[in-house]
């Protein structure tokens, strides 16, 4: 399933790329490769991040392992751990591939210039933290909440606020978790105001927004294992 929405998301970034650099040539860099894999992001991690939680979380309802558990040394806490390692295990398995693929379709398409190694890490680092943030807040709904629709409808909406998020004010975004995905990425787009036209922009992502979603990455994760060790089975 992970390989499958994956496979979607580059064959529409393939698509569209393709078509860009068609109509104009300045669009065949490496700074709009990472952007338009951001902006992606934006739109399909939410949902990924949410479909991998739910998936992972069910079984414990579904199956009624709790109980079970309760029967041996492992506490609800590592339980708690073990299934968030596991969920963003796999999405790190997804964040890689992309990174694999912007160079791949990079050399393909004979984009000029250096290999861009460091924004590449950058962008690793900048969507692993965004999603260590979101799968810490649907861990805690989906090990909380029964009903793993509530849990996808949030994934539904968090991909929608990414896709949206340029449409916000900074003042707003700053408040809304899947709009990181585009903020912590090392390439911006930058609109000039004397023209319709625009122009990409590297650089280093934001500290204070990285600190701020580290911090509440913890804030939710602990949270949420507190609310879940304490929950009735």
């Amino acid at each position: 399933m992970l390989t499958l929405f994956l496979g979607a998301e580059m064959a529409w970034a393939s698509m569209s790329l393709s078509i860009s650099i068609s109509r104009n040539t300045d669009n065949a860099s490496w700074e709009a490769l990472i952007f338009s894999i951001s902006s992606m992001n934006g739109l399909f991690l939410p949902i990924i991040s949410a479909i991998v939680v739910s998936r992972v979380c069910d079984m414990e309802h579904k199956g009624n392992t709790w109980k079970m558990l309760m029967t041996t040394n492992t506490g609800r806490n590592q339980v708690y751990a073990a299934k968030y390692i596991c969920a963003n295990s796999l999405i790190l398995y997804g964040i890689i591939a992309q990174a694999v693929f912007i160079l791949g379709f990079g050399w393909f398409k004979e984009i000029g210039g250096d290999m861009p190694f460091l924004p590449l890490l950058q962008f690793v680092i900048g969507t692993m933290i965004t999603t260590l943030l979101v799968i810490a807040l649907q861990q805690w709904l989906s090990l909380t909440v029964r009903n793993q629709a509530f849990a996808l409808c949030l994934g539904l909406l968090g991909g929608f606020i990414g896709t949206t998020s340029g449409l916000f004010p900074p003042g707003i975004r700053q408040f809304l978790l899947w709009s990181y995905y585009m903020d912590l990425s090392p390439v911006t787009y930058v609109y000039s105001t004397a023209s319709t036209t625009g122009s990409y922009v590297s650089g280093m992502p934001p500290a204070g927004l990285l600190i701020a979603a580290m911090l509440l990455t913890v804030i939710l994760y602990f949270a949420g294992s507190f609310h879940a060790s304490k929950q009735e089975i």
